[in-house]
């Protein structure tokens, strides 16, 4: 192989063009060259945000002037050095709000001259406070006659949308015009992902068999980053025995290797079907004494 295939490193060379994630980069690609000042995007975790993130950065770089903060867990203050650090400004410590706000609102305003509004992304938005959403608000004011300063797109989990959905965040939910809900992949889908990761990753013919990604489907329940650690322990399984086929068998013990992983039905099968025989067994004995009495 030239690399694994089912790495959980966020790597833009092995995107699939799969229909939620080919949507919610059209969304924020439009979103952003129709001048919007906030886009969402919102999934579960491990369905994807940082790779869209990721794909973002390298579709703009040579277009846009970009910021981008991966850990925004961060007071109204740090995040506004954070994003002065990123538009390439030196500030010190004992900097004033008002001199930190002032110089980043220049900062922008030069940028703009050259490159349009700053795009600034935030991976893991859900980290976010009430008092940095607000500073992201304050942000989203700056503006020239035509244009914002600043375009802001926010990657987080459903607890982002808790958050914004509190009545003292109303301002900023109403600025939010785009938003993107990531869903999570159905079987079909599912079997496009991983024969699409193996083909980038090999020459060789490597395959799951049908019941292989039946099981994948049920465990992993189409969230991509539990699909990746499935399938890259089965494939070890499999080289382990000196196969090219990885079967549901190799599936089922790399799910019970995996602590996030519910192998509940699985652990209980063998005494669930005992209870179901005895139960049985006892139905049948019941109705052959009522017969036998006649009734």
């Amino acid at each position: 192989m030239k690399k694994l295939p089912f790495s959980l490193t966020p790597d833009t060379a092995f995107f699939c063009p799969l229909p939620t994630h080919v949507e919610a980069l059209n969304t924020l690609t439009f979103a952003l060259n129709s001048g919007e000042a906030l886009v969402k995007v919102v999934g579960e975790v491990g369905t994807g945000k940082t790779l869209l993130c990721r794909l973002l950065l390298n579709q703009l770089e040579n277009t846009r002037k970009l910021a981008y903060i991966p850990y925004p867990k961060l007071s109204a203050r740090e995040l506004k050095f954070a994003l002065a650090k990123e538009l390439g400004l030196r500030i010190t410590d004992n900097c004033r709000e008002d001199q930190l706000s002032a110089r980043i609102q220049t900062r922008l305003l030069n940028l703009n001259k050259k490159h349009g509004p700053v795009v600034l992304l935030i991976d893991e938005a859900q980290q976010l406070d009430e008092e940095g959403l607000e500073t992201l608000r304050l942000f989203t004011n700056l503006e020239t006659e035509h244009q914002k300063l600043l375009q802001i797109v926010l990657f987080g989990q459903p607890e982002l949308d808790k958050t914004l959905a509190k009545k003292q965040m109303r301002q900023i939910k109403q600025r939010i015009v785009f938003s993107y809900q990531i869903t999570s992949l159905n079987n079909q889908q599912i079997q496009q992902y991983v024969t699409g990761r193996l083909a980038i990753a090999s020459e060789q013919s490597i395959q799951y068999s049908w019941l292989a990604n039946q099981m994948i489907a049920q465990y992993s329940k189409g969230v991509p980053r539990l699909i990746n650690i499935l399938c890259h322990k089965a494939l070890l399984l499999a080289y382990g025995q000196n196969r090219q086929k990885i079967t549901a068998f190799n599936v089922i013990r790399a799910a019970k290797d995996t602590e996030s992983i519910n192998t509940w039905l699985q652990d209980n099968l063998k005494p669930l079907f005992t209870i179901s025989a005895i139960l049985a067994s006892g139905s049948a004995m019941a109705v052959w004494g009522l017969m036998g009495s006649g009734l």
